[in-house]
C-alpha cells in the first residue's frame, strides 16, 4: 500500500447490537479512529430499503472497504448480501463500463464463534477461514478490487469471558490507522490465509504515511 492517506470505509452489520460482546467495542474503536468511516447498515437500514445512490457515492469516496460482521452460518448477515446485491451493479461495480471500484482495497473484519483450530481442513468446520470467506474474494475480484485477508477475532463467544476483548480492540484500531496512513504490507496480507491480534504488528510497516 503505498504511503499516502487512505479513506476507509468501514460497513458494520450486527443484527443484535445489545446482545454483542465483541462486535460492539469494536465499532466504537472504528467510530473514534480517523480517517474512517462507519456505517451501521442496520441502523440505517432497519427495513432493509438501501439507498443504492448514497451507497455508491460512499464507496466512489473511499479508498479502502472493509466489512465488519459476525459470521452467522459460514456467511455474512443478511444486510450485508442485501447491500451487495443491490449496490453492486452492473455498470456500476462490474461490466464494461462498470469500473467504479477497480484499485481499491477491500477485507474483513470478523468474528467467528469456534475456536481458531476448528477452522482448518480437519477441524470441525472443514475449511479455513479464507475459504468460507471466498464467495467475498470473487467479488472483490469481480469489481477489480484488491483483495485482503480477514482480520479475525475466534473463539468470540468466550472472548469476554476470557478477557479477549480488548486486545483485539486494540489490534483492530493498529489495523485501521495502519489502513488509513498506509503503511499496512498488502503484499503479504494478500497472500496469508488471515491475521488475528498475535500477527497483527507483522503486517503493519514501519514509519510514517
Amino acid at each position: 500500500m503505498a504511503d499516502n492517506k487512505k479513506k476507509v470505509l468501514v460497513l458494520f452489520a450486527h443484527p443484535s447490537q445489545r446482545r454483542s460482546e465483541v462486535n460492539a467495542p469494536l465499532y466504537q474503536i472504528a467510530q473514534s479512529a480517523d480517517g474512517v468511516t462507519v456505517v451501521d447498515l442496520y441502523a440505517e437500514y432497519p427495513t432493509f430499503h438501501i439507498d443504492i445512490d448514497r451507497e455508491q457515492a460512499r464507496l466512489r469516496e473511499h479508498d479502502v472497504v472493509l466489512f465488519q460482521f459476525p459470521l452467522y452460518w459460514y456467511s455474512t448477515p443478511a444486510i450485508l448480501k442485501e447491500w451487495q446485491d443491490l449496490v453492486l451493479e452492473y455498470g456500476f461495480a462490474y461490466g464494461s463500463s462498470g469500473t467504479a471500484l477497480k484499485g481499491k482495497y477491500f477485507m474483513c473484519a470478523i468474528t467467528a464463534g469456534g475456536r481458531e483450530e476448528a477452522y482448518k481442513s480437519d477441524g470441525f468446520n472443514h475449511f479455513k477461514i479464507r475459504e468460507l470467506l471466498y464467495p467475498l474474494e470473487q467479488m472483490a475480484n469481480l469489481t477489480g478490487m484488491n483483495y485482503l485477508a480477514p482480520f479475525a477475532l475466534f473463539g468470540s463467544r468466550t472472548a469476554a469471558e476470557e478477557g479477549k476483548v480488548g486486545q483485539h480492540t486494540v489490534a483492530y484500531k493498529k489495523l485501521l490507522t495502519a489502513l488509513v496512513d498506509g503503511r499496512l504490507d498488502t503484499d503479504l496480507l494478500a497472500g496469508s490465509e488471515k491475521i488475528t491480534a498475535r500477527s497483527i504488528d507483522s503486517v503493519i510497516k514501519e514509519g510514517k504515511a
